[in-house]
């Protein structure tokens, strides 16, 4: 401080610390009080509000972001010809994603298609046989009454002296023979019609027809194979492993569709958390990548067993040093509404639910 004016009179230098001791009295009389009451009143508020609320809400941060993920593995086997996906790219239902060499399917159609008219052929045949062998029963018969006519006038004449033993016995061996005949010429019919009928189905067409129809639409169903399409609407991932020249095989998984018309969160839950939540109840969901906005959801379905029961080598527990560990129920949160930003599958979360009864 610089020094005091020795010209100034003590008189004025006394009166001016009597007015700055005058104006402190007043702020220490309210700030004293407000010490006194305001803090206690303050303590008493949080605390009442951590006893009103206690137990009410429930949270976690052990959840993350889930969509339904499909791993898109070709019906047919072959080498790639074109690829028209780049990774996470947006795709919809029925974009065609890769494209696999139709030319060896191309070539077993044609042959359906050949394997086809020569089973129509033969069933053509085999109508002609059907008819052929009615023919011959026609003319059997007729052979029949023929011989037994003969048989008759030789017996009668028999009977009379005018034939010998041996002529009717030739009339009675025609007799047999035409009857030897028609049994043949039936059984070859029956054959034929067998043989032509036989397996018609619903649709008509003879056995043989209906095989090789059934290779054709094996054939045709293949060709149409070599074209993958996205089965619905979403993210296409993994597309490195599709290149074109190399050989995928049917059944194994070329790339990977994230689904994006389901989304939920699945939070994972202490045991011990349970005790008042249901299904339906509100919950408010904050996600660690964007902290910015808000997302509410629902309680959709709480887990039908711990984390541990589906694990591929269940925990066992009937040993002497067992601890006991609190465990985790997978619970399913419903997302309301559309979130001002897209969610990505395996994003983290923390997730807290309001437990109070709804009146």
């Amino acid at each position: 401080m610089a020094d005091a004016d020795p010209r100034r009179p003590v008189a004025d230098e006394l009166a001016i610390d009597e007015t700055a001791v005058a104006t402190e009295k007043p702020r220490r009389r309210w700030l004293k009080p407000l010490l006194m009451f305001g803090v206690p009143l303050l303590i008493a508020a949080v605390v009442g509000y951590v006893w009103l609320t206690s137990g009410r809400y429930v949270s976690t941060d052990n959840a993350y972001v889930q969509q339904d993920m499909v791993s898109i593995s070709p019906d047919v086997s072959g080498r790639i010809v074109e690829v028209r996906v780049r990774e996470n790219q947006t795709v919809e239902a029925g974009d065609v994603l890769f494209v696999i060499d139709p030319e060896p399917y191309r070539i077993a159609l044609a042959q359906a298609d050949a394997a086809l008219a020569a089973a129509r052929v033969q069933v053509n045949t085999m109508a002609t046989d059907t008819g052929g062998a009615a023919a011959d029963i026609q003319s059997a018969n007729a052979d029949i009454e023929l011989a037994q006519a003969t048989y008759d006038r030789q017996a009668a004449l028999m009977q009379r002296g005018f034939t010998t033993r041996a002529a009717l016995d030739s009339a009675r061996h025609e007799v047999a023979a035409a009857r030897a005949r028609l049994a043949n010429a039936q059984a070859d019919a029956a054959r034929a019609r067998q043989q032509l009928g036989s397996g018609t189905g619903a649709s008509g067409s003879p056995a043989a027809i209906q095989a090789a129809l059934a290779q054709r639409e094996k054939a045709a169903l293949d060709l149409e194979r070599t074209t993958v399409r996205a089965p619905a609407d979403g993210i296409v991932s993994q597309t490195g492993r599709l290149q074109v020249g190399g050989i995928v095989p049917s059944g194994v998984p070329a790339l990977s569709l994230v689904k994006s018309d389901h989304v939920w969160i699945e939070a994972n839950y202490k045991e011990t958390d349970l005790a008042h939540m249901a299904v339906g109840q509100p919950v408010a969901i904050e996600l660690d990548a964007y902290p910015d906005i808000e997302v509410h959801g629902r309680v959709a379905s709480i887990g039908a067993g711990t984390g541990s029961e589906f694990s591929v080598l269940p925990a066992q527990n009937a040993n002497g040093n067992w601890v006991k560990v609190t465990q985790r129920v997978p619970v399913r949160i419903a997302i309301e509404g559309k979130p001002a930003r897209p969610l990505i599958a395996g994003l983290s979360a923390d997730v807290t639910v309001d437990t109070q009864p709804e009146k």
